[in-house]
């Protein structure tokens, strides 16, 4: 990776005394911002976009980059944060704290793999090397699960004082799960506390997991006993539904609704995701009434509900055997708004295709072809294997997508 600086650039914003931002010009009225959030196909290359900025007189903010790095990242646009951070660097925006340089680190394991990362940080100054940029190399082997590296270095933490809060700790027990050495997660969480390390909600999370994972309840069961009783956690939705979760493996159903209920009331307002799991879980349940009440909720709290809720809920209604009902969404799917994605219809046609319900599966396809939207290229094949063809023509089409005829 490059590092070139422009000493021009930096004598301005020195010359100018300004710290958190740069200009040219004060007439600008569109955001870097909101030049940047729509270009969200990853080939698309931030660093020209950046240059003619600054080059058109357009003001730059370090406040606003971060904040570009930040929502880059969330929506995993991992490549375009890390041009973002670069150009930062390499233009001396920013003095890189240690925060910026774990960032950038743990950036450039995302894009370009551990080994890249490791070449950052042996190249980091030593007042630079602490535990945000220690942890931030840990997360990236962990990842990429580099057993030995993971571990050696997390080794070399807990020596250096390192490994003081939960997060260090967090990236061992993940690493074993995604390991299925699901037995040795709670001794990561007793030796937490018994280095006077204070385990937050993911900590225990991943390990009622390990528990559940092993169909240990009794074990899961303390675990959550426990985080109930400490002061400092708040139990969130997420740990009752995955307790939840794993009572429904188990056919205990009644603590599997117990569970539920204590997810539901701390579920925050429109927190789709939230009632998506729960809707999920009480689908697989059969309780059809609870489905229906929380997407009522769910619509109620959300205000607009996304393609994923959709899917979600159909999926939900198709498992529960409701294909009416599923069929009523679909047209409810249709006057929302929402832009067109064929795997919402796509749950739908496949219901109807394994039921055997191939004239149903053809009118969905049609219904939607005649609107000028292509189907699944799946859902094609399995049409064709059931011989149901007599109203669907294969468009000879280079995109692979299927039109029906009329």
């Amino acid at each position: 990776m490059a590092f070139s600086k422009l000493p021009s650039m930096a004598n301005r914003l020195s010359s100018i005394g300004l710290q958190s931002w740069y200009h040219t010009s004060r007439r600008a009225k569109q955001s870097l911002y909101s030049r940047i959030s729509p270009l969200g196909t990853p080939t698309i290359s931030l660093k020209p976009v950046l240059d003619d900025w600054v080059q058109r007189g357009k003001k730059v903010r370090i406040v606003e980059l971060q904040r570009i790095i930040r929502d880059l990242r969330k929506h995993k646009r991992f490549s375009q944060a890390l041009q973002v951070s670069e150009w930062m660097n390499e233009r001396n925006i920013l003095n890189f704290s240690t925060t910026e340089h774990a960032v950038q680190l743990d950036l450039i394991g995302r894009v370009h793999g551990f080994h890249s990362a490791e070449n950052y940080f042996n190249r980091l100054p030593y007042q630079a090397r602490t535990g945000k940029t220690y942890g931030a190399l840990l997360n990236c082997y962990v990842r990429q699960r580099e057993t030995d590296k993971s571990l050696s270095l997390f080794k070399r933490m807990k020596e250096m004082g390192f490994a003081s809060t939960a997060l260090p700790y967090n990236d061992i027990m993940c690493l074993y799960t995604h390991n299925n050495e699901h037995d040795k997660v709670p001794q990561v969480l007793d030796e937490m506390k018994h280095n006077n390390v204070l385990p937050d909600n993911y900590s225990y999370r991943i390990c009622i997991n390990s528990y559940g994972t092993r169909s240990d309840l009794k074990g899961m069961e303390l675990i959550l006993r426990e985080m109930e009783t400490k002061p400092h956690i708040a139990v969130d939705w997420n740990t009752y539904a995955v307790v939840a979760s794993f009572y429904v493996e188990a056919g205990l159903t009644g603590q599997a609704i117990e569970a539920l209920k204590k997810a539901e009331v701390r579920i925050e307002q429109k927190d789709g995701e939230g009632y998506n799991f729960l809707i999920s879980l009480y689908s697989k349940l059969g309780i059809t009434d609870e489905v229906l009440r929380l997407w009522e909720l769910e619509k109620s709290a959300c205000k607009r509900c996304l393609n994923r809720d959709y899917i979600n809920m159909l999926k939900s209604l198709v498992r529960l055997g409701e294909l009416e009902k599923a069929e009523g969404l679909l047209k409810e799917w249709e006057t929302s708004g929402n832009i067109y994605d064929f795997c919402v219809p796509d749950v739908v046609v496949a219901a109807y295709w394994r039921n055997g319900l191939f004239e149903k599966a053809k009118a969905v396809i049609k219904h939607f072809a005649g609107k000028g939207n292509a189907s699944s290229p799946n859902r094609w094949s399995c049409l064709v294997e059931e011989k149901a063809l007599d109203c669907i023509d294969p468009a000879d089409s280079s995109d692979g997508t299927i039109k029906v005829g009329g």
